[in-house]
């Protein structure tokens, strides 16, 4: 996708997150999401931290001692504490801007947005359909960038194709399914399994036991 084409969709994706989240109950903000540790409420406040200036970013990496992985947490707990309301008026807020958080491209936020969405949606039963080129072009960034995914590593030995769209990586028995599962599967949301098939899909499904999720 051509950048442009790129912030379009992270807008489109935050107006319909925010409408998402407008209509969710109490018990629902306080659902586990996909992402482990943290309820659907942590989620959306971790997606209104998108816009975190070079100083704020400092600071939260002083309180959190230098470690990026509590850094997040720490941010997206602490933005938890404000009122439900909040989060989709932040993310409305955000629409139309091309504003990064520090060390980032454009391709980071669509990532997060996509596979945040989902981490909200799936487990609360809502539909939130991911588009296709947005997803596969996500779906590249993490299978391309290591850290924090290492999905090339620990999908080695695996072809994976998606069967709506013209993507495909890898080299190995095949694991076929829809690109916004492929997705979620790169970047160690091992729920999508189930929604993949293929000759590899029973050996990757054994590799990506209960013990290394």
């Amino acid at each position: 996708m051509h950048r442009d084409d790129v912030w379009r969709a992270i807008d489109d994706e935050r107006s319909s997150l925010a409408d998402l989240l407008d209509d969710l109950s109490g018990p629902e903000w306080e659902t586990p999401s996909l992402c482990a540790g943290w309820r659907v409420r942590e989620v959306a406040a971790h997606l209104t931290l998108a816009h975190t200036g070079v100083g704020s970013a400092a600071v939260a990496m002083l309180r959190a001692r230098g470690s990026f992985d509590r850094m997040v947490h720490d941010t997206a707990v602490r933005q938890a504490a404000l009122p439900v309301a909040e989060y989709a008026v932040r993310l409305l807020g955000m629409v139309g801007s091309r504003r990064k958080a520090p060390g980032v491209t454009h391709l980071e936020p669509l990532l997060d947005i996509l596979v945040h969405g989902q981490d909200i949606a799936r487990p609360l039963g809502r539909s939130r359909p991911m588009p296709t080129d947005a997803a596969a072009t996500a779906a590249t960034r993490a299978w391309t960038m290591g850290w924090p995914f290492h999905a090339r590593r620990k999908l080695d030995g695996f072809e994976l194709v998606a069967v709506d769209h013209a993507w495909s990586v890898g080299q190995g028995p095949r694991v076929e399914g829809p690109i916004g599962a492929i997705l979620l599967l790169l970047t160690g949301r091992h729920a999508a399994l189930a929604e993949l098939s293929g000759p590899g899909a029973g050996a990757l499904t054994a590799r990506l036991s209960p013990a290394q999720r």
